[in-house]
């Protein structure tokens, strides 16, 4: 245990089960105040957490007639969020298949300097048809091209990052010197998917390159965290599944120089908490009374696995047809895969599955001792370097965590007293990236006008 626990949130709006919203005390327009996310990262930086992370589906995604989803817009609300806090890091989700390079890298650069170097980028190759359909595509794109897409998009960002030196920037008021241009280089990227010139207009972040994340857990998905990624979001639902998934980040990882302790792997974690295992029963009980039955997790996780839940035995073990997919279409394959494999594994029936998870990742209920164990046994055992936390129910749920859990991890030298950095990659214990290509392979930024080109 050579370092500790690192330690996300996810704002999941009203929080992560579908019943969250109709707790009592509750707004249940919470879900678009800004106010209401910004307790929660005021809570999380309380707590001294790395970050606080959006995830984001632009479309109107779920049964928006029967509870909130995620609305906001995650680089406008993380801007708020920065300006409005102090230390803790801001996660931005955008997407590789409904962005273009420039734009998106722009955009993630700039909130890293509004938030001081407090700034990560979570990479998804968005598959869901109907945010497709709202960016002008007829349908969405087969997964081997998202993925080719998504690997240029990537280092072209990185690229873009890049583009000014550090020092390039140097305000010399007296010599009347602002920046450096033989230190700011162009792209000069031509692909498969993006021609784009650059450089960006936004000096280098001040800590060095935004974090770049990355969510998924299909194999095309750990093959680019494996190339790209700095922390991973991925479902984890026991030991066995964390350790076949780390040896294949570790694998591809290898394939391009890297080694896998430069990568946090922080799986997605709900815990529910009472004082007692009977009030945290009752507080999962009470969300789950919350929603339509065929919202209840039941239901959820047979349609994760692509089952009717009207005619499949809860109580009965799932057997090799059932767990043969195909995926369903709506759904990421890798909550498929991650489902079937523990339920494959250890025999279980739905009704046993449901009880693992919510919202498709890992959940433990219970009191604070317990979720405290839990996390310390995946931690020292090596598994993972920390988790990104899913409320329950917020802001109470990460309330609770945070005057609960993170007591007892400190009593244990898991979990620090507070921060030792001001940036991201501080907390989680990351070093600035070398340039994403090489000097030599630089080209100096001249103007259009001194070219006698027309501006691109």
């Amino acid at each position: 245990m050579t370092r500790r626990l690192s330690l996300l949130v996810n704002i999941t709006g009203a929080g992560n089960h579908p019943g969250a919203w109709t707790l009592p005390g509750r707004a249940p327009d919470a879900y678009v105040d800004p106010d209401h996310h910004l307790r929660v990262a005021r809570t999380a930086e309380h707590g001294a957490l790395d970050g606080v992370f959006l995830a984001d589906i632009p479309a109107l995604h779920g049964d928006i007639g029967r509870g909130p989803g995620q609305a906001l817009e995650p680089s406008m609300l993380l801007t708020y969020l920065a300006a409005a806090t102090e230390r803790i890091g801001v996660v931005f989700t955008g997407s590789t298949t409904l962005n273009e390079p420039y734009n998106l890298a722009r955009r993630v650069l700039s909130l890293d300097h509004a938030a001081q170097g407090r700034a990560g980028w979570n990479a998804v190759a968005t598959f869901f048809p109907d945010a497709a359909r709202n960016f002008g595509l007829d349908t969405v794109l087969d997964p081997a091209t998202r993925y080719r897409r998504a690997e240029e998009f990537i280092g072209l960002v990185h690229r873009l990052w890049d583009s000014w030196e550090d020092g390039a920037l140097i305000a010399d008021t007296r010599g009347a010197r602002f920046a450096d241009p033989d230190r700011i280089h162009a792209a000069g990227h031509t692909g498969e998917f993006f021609d784009v010139a650059g450089p960006l207009n936004v000096p280098r972040s001040p800590q060095g390159r935004p974090v770049t994340m990355q969510a998924g857990a299909s194999p095309p998905g750990v093959a680019l965290a494996g190339r790209f990624a700095e922390a991973v979001y991925t479902p984890l639902l026991d030991h066995e599944a964390a350790r076949g998934y780390r040896a294949r980040l570790a694998e591809q990882a290898r394939g391009y120089g890297r080694e896998v302790s430069g990568i946090r792997l922080l799986p997605g974690l709900t815990p529910v908490l009472g004082s007692t295992e009977a009030e945290a029963r009752a507080r999962f009980a009470a969300l789950e009374a919350g929603v339509h039955e065929d919202a209840r997790q039941l239901a959820r996780v047979a349609r994760t696995l692509g089952l009717d839940p009207a005619t499949t035995d809860p109580e009965a073990p799932l057997t090799e047809a059932q767990l043969s997919g195909p995926p369903p279409d709506r759904l990421p394959t890798g909550f498929f895969r991650t489902h079937a494999e523990i339920a494959r594994r250890e025999g279980l029936s739905l009704a046993g599955l449901a009880a693992r998870t919510i919202g498709g990742h890992r959940s433990v209920v219970g009191t604070p001792e317990r979720i405290a164990d839990d996390l310390t046994d995946w931690w020292a055992a090596g598994l993972v370097d920390g988790f990104t936390l899913l409320p329950d129910a917020l802001p109470d749920g990460l309330e609770a965590f945070v005057d609960h859990v993170l007591p007892i991890l400190r009593d244990r030298g898991a979990f620090r007293h507070g921060y030792t950095g001001t940036t991201l990659r501080d907390h989680l214990g990351l070093p600035a990236p070398a340039p994403s290509y090489e000097p030599s392979e630089q080209k100096s930024y001249e103007p259009s006008e001194q070219k006698g080109a027309t501006a691109r």
